[in-house]
């Protein structure tokens, strides 16, 4: 709601007043929409550091105080008393379901997990060792040609369907991308199983014998799914609203933001992690590899620690920590030189005065890439574990986007910096 106006003389003194908007918390944003047309100029902000792209009320930072809520409520409420699918309705919904909306909603997607055989066919035509972003990227996009006939953006139902269908298949296209991987058959999914339940009986049991899952493994995934489920404005949320508000098909948007987020940058910084902890190898190298963060001649950075937008500490890895030692607990034994190493560095991380002082504080992404070690997970779907978690922010997103009545295609302006205007020249002059 307009609450003021932010004035701007221009450099012949004609002045523009601005609205400046209020959300319900956070800062309030200018609103530039007529700024070209009264002062002849764009605003310049690489990377959107400080341009709102839209209006939002899924998800709510503050970085500096170290806050995250989904729909209002506190990412640590929702961790300790919550599921994935519970946080999902909240999510898509905007509100928390009653008991029977949440039976409901779980039954749902429960029964939407199986994919049409032809989209087994797919992964045919991939080669065993086609990287399993890539493959969930383009199965997703297929997915809009499965499904085109029953997608009418402007119908209600049609994008409730869609929901829920995406949600549902996103691990079992996942789970079939890493039994090519390793050559297994593919596993069907199982109604009788929970979200995070069924994720690991796809990956990891057989047909030959019995699969025994492990209630810490689960609840380790379903809490990492929520604290990953979504992260307002991020790089692949942005994309998914960007190539959706053109009108193209949503599984085609999804499978944007999915690219999206396998850069390093973004969804592969857990990956990284492991990278940088099998660099210093030894304990022993542990104070030769600080020192050698702290060195600003160094290129070598403590991966997993700090967060562009956390300036204080990250809210998701302070719930992700207990968990991470918890699994190791359970089922870390496996790896214990990796682990003892990550936990040391951790411990010196916290209080070395460099990294006190600067809080770069280990984030979510040093734990998570532990823990899906600790689980069996390999390193080439660390990112696809986070695209699983992210899928239903994304939609909650679409959703929103694709209902705005103040909604236009996205379409960024430039400073260009190329030639001015020059003539033809014809070739046997130049």
């Amino acid at each position: 709601m307009t609450k003021d106006v932010f004035q701007l003389t221009g450099p012949d003194g004609t002045t523009s007043e601005l609205p400046v908007r209020k959300g319900t918390i956070g800062p309030d944003v200018v609103e530039i929409s007529k700024l070209y047309r009264e002062q002849g100029v764009f605003t310049y902000d690489p990377g959107y550091g400080a341009t709102g792209s839209c209006e939002s009320d899924i998800t709510y930072i503050d970085g500096e105080k170290g806050i995250l809520m989904y729909r209002g409520y506190p990412v640590e409420q929702l961790a300790a008393k919550s599921s994935f699918i519970e946080v999902s309705y909240l999510l898509l919904n905007g509100e928390l379901p009653t008991a029977s909306e949440l039976e409901e909603f779980d039954s749902t997607i429960r029964r939407h997990t199986m994919l049409n055989e032809g989209m087994l066919n797919f992964f045919k035509g991939f080669r065993y060792d086609a990287h399993p972003m890539a493959m969930l990227s383009a199965v997703v996009g297929s997915m809009s040609a499965y499904y085109h006939n029953a997608m009418d953006a402007s119908n209600p139902e049609h994008r409730s369907i869609f929901s829920h269908r995406i949600l549902a298949k996103l691990p079992t296209i996942a789970a079939a991308a890493y039994k090519l991987n390793i050559g297994q058959p593919f596993m069907y999914p199982r109604n009788d199983l929970n979200y995070s339940e069924n994720l690991l009986q796809m990956l990891f049991s057989v047909p030959a014998e019995p699969y025994e899952i492990d209630p810490v493994a689960a609840e380790a995934l379903d809490l990492l799914f929520i604290l990953h489920a979504d992260h307002e404005q991020n790089c692949s949320t942005s994309t998914v609203r960007m190539a959706g508000s053109s009108g193209a098909n949503p599984y085609s948007a999804i499978a944007a933001g999915i690219s999206a987020l396998w850069g390093p940058a973004h969804g592969g910084a857990n990956e990284a992690v492991l990278n940088m902890l099998t660099e210093i190898g030894d304990a022993k190298n542990i104070s030769k590899y600080v020192d050698k963060a702290k060195d600003k001649n160094d290129p070598f950075r403590l991966m997993g620690f700090g967060h562009r937008v956390y300036k204080n500490f990250d809210p998701r890895a302070t719930i992700i920590r207990e968990m991470c030692h918890k699994v190791l607990a359970q089922l870390g034994r496996q790896d214990t030189p990796m682990f003892d190493l990550a936990l040391q560095l951790e411990e010196v991380a916290l209080k070395d005065e460099y990294f006190v002082e600067k809080n770069l504080y280990p984030n979510v992404d040093f734990y998570s890439g532990i823990i899906y070690r600790a689980l069996g997970i390999p390193t080439s779907m660390f990112t696809v574990m986070f695209a699983i978690g992210r899928c239903v922010g994304w939609t909650a997103h679409w959703r929103e986007m694709i209902t705005d009545p103040n909604g236009r295609i996205s379409r960024p302006r430039q400073l260009y910096t190329g030639p001015a205007a020059r003539d033809y020249v014809a070739i046997d002059k130049r």
